[in-house]
Parts: structure tokens; sequence; C-alpha cells
């Protein structure tokens, strides 16, 4: 697919006014933005949380993810969140 906004060598970060973190009191990662919360599946809290934490691109998100996850087969499941999020204004790239 090449009309895909991430590729390979883009480096997600969180959009401006959203901030990742751990929510005990919902036993899961959220993303808190001014008008509310957003819950996180398991899945995707793995994935922002990479986002969140270090600039790095998607390919060297997906090889943490694989190192991770025994090396599960996931890079098509990494970039349709990537894409959902990004639809969601939850991130963008640099």
């Amino acid at each position: 697919m090449t009309d895909r906004i991430f590729n390979a060598d883009s480096t997600p970060v969180l959009a401006l006014g959203y901030r990742f973190q751990w929510e005990p009191a919902q036993d899961c990662y959220v993303l808190l933005y001014p008008e509310g919360m957003v819950k996180l599946n398991p899945a995707a809290g793995e994935i922002l949380k990479r986002v969140s934490e270090k600039k790095q691109t998607v390919g060297e998100l997906i090889v943490e993810l694989k190192e991770a996850f025994n090396g599960a087969d996931l890079d098509d499941d990494v970039y349709q969140f990537l894409e959902e999020a990004h639809d969601n204004d939850w991130i963008r790239p640099e």
C-alpha cells in the first residue's frame, strides 16, 4: 500500500495536547487530552508507550515489538493501528 501516512522511515510522535500514561484506576494505558481520556487496549498501549517514550522510526518500533513478543508477525497490525491513531488525531509524523 503506497498511500500510507507512515512508512518504515517515519517517526510517529504524540499529537499536541495528548499525554500518554498508565492509569491504575482504569487498569490500562490511556491517552489524556483536554476534553477527556481514551482507554487503550493492551496492543495499542504497547505501541503508544514506545511512541511516547522515545523517538524512533516505525521500522525500529516494529523490531522492538517483535523482540518483546517472540518474533510475532505484527507489521500489518502496527501500520493499521498507526493509521487509525493518526485518523483519530492521537499521533502525527514528526
